[in-house]
């Protein structure tokens, strides 16, 4: 017959693969080309994964080139900090010893004046009267002036003699072996401020000759 009967058209549709929503069959060109986009998918990812990949290593290069940039710097801060911290401490120092100069200067004018007042009241040591009593105590608040302004007096007399913070005047003649260069008397009192001796001592120092023999 020309026509397809009932029975036949039944059997051709029982025949065709279902659609994927599960709906009915599907023709044959929406089941060929269904699997083509498989392949084409794989493909386009692979693409842009291999597109992606150069452009992260830029990245993460100019990453790593600003950390060592911010590291840089913050070294040269921190060293600039440290320069200006010992620049400070070096001006505190510098006005510090400059200060310690001009107040030994100054306290070597007074001392001045006390060895004059010493000299007076060792001339006339048994007076007792108020012109004595005033020099000596003018005398004393000088000293006591001197000495607020971290000025101390040298302690020379029985030690051995050091040229740093001594000047010999006079000599002494000992027959001991173990008194030879000590001091055995002060001339002139001695100063120091801090470590620094403003004015050194006027000493006498003992020197050891043997005895003739016989």
């Amino acid at each position: 017959m020309a026509g397809n009967t009932p029975t036949d058209a039944a059997s051709e549709a029982s025949q065709q693969p279902p659609s994927n929503n599960g709906e009915g069959p599907v023709s044959a060109a929406g089941a060929t080309s269904s699997p083509q986009q498989g392949p084409e998918a794989d493909v386009s990812d692979e693409r842009g994964a291999s597109a992606k990949d150069p452009e992260r290593e830029r990245l993460v290069a100019e990453l790593d080139t600003l950390r060592k940039k911010y590291d840089t710097a913050v070294r040269a801060v921190q060293a600039g900090e440290k320069d200006r911290e010992e620049f400070k401490q070096r001006l505190t120092r510098e006005r510090e010893r400059m200060l310690d100069v001009e107040r030994g200067n100054v306290a070597v004018t007074l001392l001045e004046a006390i060895d004059e007042l010493d000299r007076c009241l060792s001339a006339s040591a048994q007076d007792a009267s108020p012109l004595a009593e005033g020099v000596r105590m003018i005398r004393d608040v000088l000293l006591t002036k001197v000495q607020g302004t971290g000025i101390e007096r040298l302690q020379v007399v029985g030690q051995t003699f050091d040229p740093n913070v001594a000047e010999a005047a006079d000599m002494e003649i000992t027959a001991t072996p173990d008194e030879d260069q000590r001091i055995v008397a002060e001339l002139r009192a001695g100063y120091r401020l801090k470590d620094r001796v403003i004015r050194p001592a006027r000493v006498k120092v003992a020197k050891y000759i043997a005895p003739a023999q016989a």
